[in-house]
């Protein structure tokens, strides 16, 4: 597995509508891969593979969850505008970076407005930290600070991708891993007859913004949305609860909140990977959703599913996912791609 341009998706900043950095990266990978690439008003990267029908449109979001500068006080702390779903409890005592308009990235500590443990009543070291308490720290002065940063700024987690034992460990695999998929995918094709519309896609954190207008313009056949899931095989959540489990393969959508994936897809996709020895299990997610949910809406209609990894604590800093599974989600992918024409949706 290409560990290095994983690390690189990963460790790029680019929150929903910030995303040049990661979009500029994902455009030198494809380049070589695709016929023609184009950047839409939304910002989305959108590369065909030129082919027949059916269109199938490939849609992995590129935006990380983060936040914005929503104001610099007068000792020079900031406080921040989450961009995405962030758990609080998930934010206390870690580093960020806050990348400025006016000059170079500005490391940071991200800490809750509360007293030291020393301090800390028995009742106020109980109560859990709101989102809204939470302020950066530059160790610099509010001169200094309001001349290098300003409201709007973008701040990401300071993380690094690593390998441990048969996982990788980092920052915003959601959604980096699924754009890594598309891109190894496409290289891992033998042969395609469809035409392919390989999309990352803006802004999904923020309600799927991107897919939504990117869909409505390629007008898909098909749609295959690529993110992560759940995993939830660790202590606490009961058997029933897990969704999925690291190592035991790519995971074939059956719902979630945003969509009920296509019957003959399912199908599809299951008979691909029981005939080419592929790992994989059956998902249905309770809660949240992926670009699916935007390119089934799409205009009249569009058979959708989507092809998930599954991923330990995510929305967090430490998301983790199995090499076995990254492979096998890029295997399956590619496979289907390659006999995507032979589906035939005359009846449901």
């Amino acid at each position: 597995m290409n560990e290095t341009l994983l690390k690189k998706l990963c460790e790029t900043p680019g929150i929903s509508s910030r995303e040049e950095r990661v979009r500029e990266l994902v455009i030198s990978e494809l380049k070589g891969l695709t016929d023609r690439i184009r950047v839409d008003a939304m910002g989305n990267v959108i590369a065909t593979c030129d082919g027949k029908r059916p269109r199938v449109m490939l849609a992995a979001h590129m935006d990380e969850i983060g936040f914005m500068v929503k104001f610099i006080d007068d000792k020079g702390f900031l406080r921040l505008q989450p961009v995405g779903g962030w758990d609080p409890r998930n934010m206390v005592a870690q580093r960020v970076w806050v990348h400025g308009y006016a000059g170079k990235s500005l490391r940071g500590a991200l800490q809750p407005s509360s007293k030291p443990i020393h301090m800390l009543t028995s009742e106020e070291m109980n109560k859990p930290p709101k989102i809204e308490e939470f302020y950066v720290d530059l160790g610099l002065p509010v001169d200094e600070v309001r001349k290098r940063v300003e409201v709007g700024d973008m701040v990401t987690m300071d993380r690094t991708m690593e390998r441990i034992g048969d996982c990788v460990l980092s920052k915003s695999l959601d959604n980096r891993i699924s754009v890594f998929v598309m891109i190894e995918a496409l290289r891992a094709m033998k042969s395609h007859e469809v035409e392919i519309v390989a999309v990352a896609t803006s802004q999904e954190e923020v309600g799927l913004r991107g897919a939504t207008t990117a869909a409505f313009g390629v007008e898909p056949d098909i749609g295959v949305a690529l993110d992560v899931t759940l995993a939830n095989d660790f202590p606490g959540p009961a058997d029933h609860e897990q969704v999925t489990r690291l190592g035991q393969g790519a995971a074939v959508k059956i719902m979630d909140a945003s969509v009920i994936s296509h019957p003959k897809l399912v199908h599809n996709l299951r008979e691909v990977a029981s005939r080419e020895g592929i790992a994989t299990q059956l998902e249905i997610m309770p809660r949240g959703g992926t670009d699916a949910g935007a390119l089934q809406r799409s205009r009249v209609g569009v058979p959708s599913i989507t092809i998930s990894v599954p991923t330990r604590y995510v929305h967090s800093v430490n998301e983790m996912a199995h090499v076995g599974d990254i492979e096998a989600a890029i295997s399956l992918l590619a496979r289907f791609l390659e006999e995507a024409h032979q589906i035939s949706f005359d009846k449901i």
